[in-house]
């Protein structure tokens, strides 16, 4: 690429995000696992949105998900859109993610390298530390796995979480 191209001419409207691993992500799903030690079951559903530019990941406890009526008084434990797009100028992945915890946890952004041909590895610089999340899809099984590193106070990487994601009925 020449210097004299803007960034609209790697990315923007007119260059639709395409992605093989990503494409595999598009459903629903029963996610189940632990999160800080505690047991967890969720309801994941992944789609395409702003123009093919974003995979748009929701979560939400399945608790919260079944509950026949939308009472706001007993709120989801857990919910969040996670947002993953493609900086074609960096090379690298980038991600939104946006929970119940608000501003001050959802403002990093995150930014993705492959692994492989099946993981990525997204990394968050936040205020509790840095964060490593990294996607894994298991091809032989259908499934995905989500292992989420944290560095502690002293230094050291700590499992903080461990999900997998199997297809939904």
């Amino acid at each position: 690429m020449s210097a004299d191209h803007s960034p609209v001419d790697v990315d923007g409207e007119h260059h639709v995000f395409q992605d093989r691993l990503l494409e595999e992500l598009v459903g629903k799903w029963q996610v189940i696992g632990k999160i800080a030690g505690q047991q967890i079951e969720q309801y994941c559903e992944a789609g395409w949105v702003l123009n093919h530019q974003f995979l748009r990941v929701y979560f939400i406890d399945s608790a919260a998900r079944n509950r026949k009526s939308k009472d706001i008084s007993s709120p989801a434990e857990y919910e969040a859109m996670v947002f993953i797009g493609y900086d074609n100028m960096s090379e690298r992945y980038v991600v939104h993610w946006i929970d119940v915890f608000g501003g001050r946890f959802s403002e990093t952004l995150g930014y993705g390298t492959p692994q492989s041909h099946d993981s990525i590895r997204f990394v968050f610089e936040g205020p509790s530390g840095p964060l490593h999340n990294t996607l894994t899809w298991n091809p032989k099984d259908g499934t995905w796995s989500i292992l989420i590193k944290q560095k502690d106070g002293n230094g050291s990487w700590a499992v903080f979480a461990e999900e997998i994601l199997r297809k939904a009925g």
